[in-house]
């Protein structure tokens, strides 16, 4: 919302986080499945992985969070958090097996949203903070705590992440690829993206990277893109206009900013990054679009035509995605 090969001796504990079962699976599933692209393989060759995770004391972080949602969170039962530092994430959590899973989910999503930006790195010493909350109680009283909608499973806050991982659910959803996308879109350009834009990024990329995840998992999953009848769509205009998602149509907010998203990257991927720089310089969307999609569509009546021709289509991705 507006505001997802695992270094030495990945089965070595002693002071590690313990391996979940989830995650020992994981490993097997792509040591022994051939079938995989050997890029994946390279990608999570590179993850910090589990065995680099060591609990340490707070006071021994590498560097320290001066977010005020951060001191809320960790003033909510103080004595069950524990502290952890992995290559690109400093993991605040309560339970290890927790925190295992989320610390691989995290580094992948990492590097699945910098890829789709063409940014190779960010600053490498500079950490984000993730607070994992595994109970659903705890999360409630913390949505409380920092006066949060209380629809939100994970929000992304001045460069710190705070996310519900609920043990319980077999399955995580995208909500770590999606906070994740917009922290990086906040490193990398600043406070003045739009909030269908940022919305509709971190959907579309999230989507695309939680797929990605589960067929490395060997589970076969396509992301997804909804397709809007007419009529059904927010006019662009007002969608654009929009600080935060409307209440009342929360769901087709985030569904069609995605698809607008992808819209336009499907368009032209280079001139979706210079639009995005253009926000870095806290430009318009009315005063960069004709600048950045000259020559693509003759004028904004055309592009809003288009737009919604291509919402109305099945989308049909493939594995690639």
């Amino acid at each position: 919302m507006c505001r997802d090969f695992l270094g030495k001796g990945p089965f070595h504990l002693g002071k590690h986080l313990a391996l979940s079962k989830a995650v020992r699976w994981f490993l097997v599933v792509l040591i022994y499945t051939s079938a995989l692209p050997s890029a994946v393989f390279s990608q999570l060759d590179q993850l910090a992985g589990l065995g680099g995770l060591q609990e340490v004391d707070v006071s021994a972080l590498s560097q320290q969070d001066d977010n005020p949602l951060g001191r809320i969170a960790l003033a909510l039962h103080p004595e069950d958090w524990k502290h952890a530092e992995g290559e690109h994430f400093i993991y605040h959590y309560v339970r290890s097996f927790v925190a295992s899973r989320a610390a691989v989910e995290a580094e992948f999503n990492f590097r699945v949203v910098t890829k789709e930006l063409e940014k190779a790195e960010l600053a490498p010493d500079r950490k984000s903070h993730l607070y994992i909350f595994d109970r659903p109680e705890d999360w409630q009283e913390f949505q409380k705590a920092g006066t949060l909608e209380p629809w939100t499973g994970g929000i992304h806050s001045a460069g710190s992440l705070f996310l519900l991982r609920d043990p319980s659910h077999k399955f995580s959803n995208n909500t770590l690829g999606h906070e994740i996308a917009h922290l990086v879109l906040y490193r990398l350009y600043g406070p003045h993206i739009p909030c269908w834009l940022n919305e509709g990024f971190a959907e579309y990329v999230s989507r695309t990277s939680l797929a990605s995840y589960q067929r490395a998992r060997g589970y076969i999953m396509k992301p997804y893109s909804q397709s809007f009848a007419p009529g059904e769509l927010i006019p662009l205009q007002p969608l654009m206009r929009m600080a935060h998602p409307p209440t009342q149509l929360v769901d087709t907010f985030y569904n069609e900013s995605e698809r607008l998203v992808r819209f336009l990257i499907s368009s032209d991927k280079a001139r979706f990054l210079t639009l995005l720089e253009s926000f870095a310089h806290n430009d318009s969307f009315d005063n960069a679009f004709p600048r950045v999609y000259a020559g693509v569509f003759a004028n904004r009546t055309e592009f809003e035509g288009k737009f919604r021709e291509y919402a109305s289509s099945v989308y049909s991705s493939t594995t690639q995605d």
